[in-house]
């Protein structure tokens, strides 16, 4: 993992040496930023602004965050739920994926989705122009495979499983992952629907009847619409 991400990793602040001040000087900040991304949007989450909402002192927040950038990624993270169900460990394959689609649809269901996907989109490219930090991109960067490394691991362990391994065909787990979880992040971003157990259900066996070693490919004309598990996208 990218050593930046240590730069604003909870973790940090574990340890019974860490003076408390410290801990409580990070906490007021983030309260103060999260407190601004939520009313403002990103361009709230300024160095002058945080500071000023937050009483703390511009040279305590560097000590914390090197960046505006960092300030932001740290802020996004925590509004992240913290933790991951782990996938089951027993039963046959589909219904393992079902359980943990369904889990992460409930996850997807609570997240504050305007605020979210503000700071996702925030954690973008980063321009590079005269006197802006090298190191801004990289962290983002690291933020974003840190959040999809999280995310994603559950269902890394399971298609990497024996059974997987031995009945579904060769596609690249990427893709498998952006098929089991696309319909639920599309549903969830457009306001079409959050998805219900009986709609993960219908992912999860679209998604077998396409990647079964043995199952008969279905072939559609080129002019058909693509459906992710039963739903059809906006024309």
């Amino acid at each position: 993992m990218n050593s930046q991400l240590t730069q604003f990793s909870p973790n940090d602040y574990d340890s019974d040496d860490v003076d408390p001040r410290l801990i409580r000087s990070r906490n007021r900040l983030l309260d103060a930023a999260e407190s601004l991304l939520r009313t403002g949007g990103i361009e709230a989450v300024t160095i002058d602004a945080v500071t000023k909402a937050s009483g703390v002192a511009r040279t305590t927040l560097y000590r914390h965050f090197g960046s505006s950038s960092q300030l932001l990624a740290a802020t996004f993270e925590r509004l992240l739920p913290q933790g991951t169900l782990p996938p089951p460990d027993t039963g046959p394959l589909r219904d393992r994926l079902i359980g943990l689609l369904t889990s992460k649809a409930t996850v997807y269901a609570n997240l504050p989705l305007q605020t979210t996907m503000m700071a996702w989109i925030g954690l973008g490219p980063l321009a590079s122009t005269a006197g802006e930090r090298t190191d801004d991109h990289d962290t983002a960067s690291a933020l974003r495979a840190h959040v999809l490394e999280k995310y994603r691991e559950p269902f890394d362990a399971l298609l990497q499983s024996s059974e997987a391994r031995d009945t579904l065909d060769d596609v690249d787990r990427d893709l498998m992952f952006c098929q089991l979880v696309g319909p639920l992040v599309y549903g969830r971003i457009t306001g079409v629907r959050d998805m219900t157990p009986q709609d993960c259900e219908r992912i999860v066996d679209d998604f077998l009847a396409a990647h079964l070693r043995d199952a008969p490919k279905a072939h559609t004309d080129d002019d058909s619409p693509v459906c992710f598990g039963g739903l059809q996208p906006p024309l």
